[in-house]
């Protein structure tokens, strides 16, 4: 059964195969000249096209200049518990070398190119802006992985970026699919003990954890999940020392916050300036956090204080957002961040050489 949210005819496009094994889609583009190039990235478990919601973009950008690419990563779909980042954004980055070298060809220019994140694809897009280029990791456990150097990007819009951690955290407290909290409590001290443990008797190849376990926190039981990307994702030795994953927890501290956001400017990866949507209604963070001082501080950050100008002036809260805009009532939230998104690439344009 298709989803509500696709045309029944489905969605014609060209597929385009930017390494020998992974593949980005095009989605049809409009009968205009389309030299600029969005690629949008989803979260964990998303492939092409199954965040709902790009939808809604498609029509929309056809009488555009811009053309809307979607790819699947090595860590799409079921694949994103043995995944990490820096393999994600070297991913990322051919995908986006294979698009500029096909527009210059198809327009004679490569045209401007914005990343566009959800969720997870957020971590992406901040991962890719502020880490050292190319990733300097050794990852002994992803034998053969050659880092790749990142190419400028033109712009970079963020949505929904949300804390695993936290979610982890909200689910304890108020327990979860029938079970208590004092039972999630435990399942989660035993994950993160034997989750270390496999870590420090063998860093170079990744253990999975016990199907039994994940699945009692919504992991689907078809989804292998790494001790190491378990423990990145749930960062147990944050906020002091946060792990890869844990980028936008509310408690992360300014020295931390200065290490990623505010590293935007100095790798000097990002054109235009990055702008953040936070779903309003996101039923992943907690209630107890303060969305929009968290888009404060991050934007404090990424400005080092106002003395730069990466933050875009329209980032801010999708009013009544579910986290990925999928529910029935989401129409006007969906309309809402088409608009932004809209906005955003004029802006883009109107703004850059």
């Amino acid at each position: 059964m298709g989803s509500k949210f696709w045309p029944k005819g489905g969605s014609p496009g060209i597929l385009h195969h930017f390494t020998e094994t992974l593949v980005g889609f095009e989605f049809a583009p409009g009968t205009g000249r389309q030299p600029h190039s969005i690629l949008f990235l989803g979260g964990l478990g998303d492939g092409l096209g199954t965040t709902s919601y790009v939808a809604d973009f498609i029509p929309a950008l056809q009488p555009t200049e811009w053309s809307l690419f979607t790819l699947n990563l090595t860590s799409a779909h079921q694949a994103w518990g043995f995944g990490h980042l820096d393999r994600d954004t070297d991913e990322i980055a051919r995908c986006i070398r294979h698009i500029h070298d096909y527009k210059t060809a198809k327009f004679g220019a490569g045209g401007k190119l914005v990343v566009m994140g959800h969720s997870t694809g957020s971590q992406c897009v901040l991962h890719y802006l502020s880490r050292p280029n190319p990733h300097t990791s050794t990852c002994p456990f992803d034998r053969g992985l050659e880092h790749t150097k990142r190419p400028v990007i033109d712009g970079g819009i963020m949505q929904a970026p949300v804390s695993d951690r936290e979610a982890f955290q909200l689910i304890m407290r108020d327990g979860f699919l029938g079970r208590t909290p004092a039972e999630l409590r435990e399942a989660y001290d035993q994950m993160v003990a034997m989750a270390r443990e496999a870590v420090r008797k063998d860093e170079s190849r990744d253990t999975m954890l016990p199907i039994s376990l994940t699945t009692q926190f919504g992991y689907p039981s078809n989804t292998p999940v790494s001790c190491r990307r378990f423990l990145s994702l749930v960062s147990p030795a944050s906020p002091q020392s946060p792990a890869e994953d844990d980028l936008f927890s509310s408690d992360l501290g300014e020295e931390q916050l200065a290490r990623t956001f505010g590293m935007i400017s100095q790798q000097g990866l990002l054109k235009h300036r990055l702008m953040v949507l936070m779903s309003g209604a996101d039923q992943s963070v907690p209630e107890w956090v303060n969305k929009e001082d968290l888009l404060k501080r991050w934007k404090k950050a990424a400005d080092h204080n106002g003395a730069t100008r990466v933050w875009h002036q329209e980032s801010g809260l999708i009013p009544g957002a579910s986290h990925a805009l999928s529910n029935d009532d989401q129409a006007e939230a969906r309309e809402f961040l088409v608009k932004k998104v809209l906005a955003y690439l004029a802006d883009l344009l109107e703004n850059s050489g």
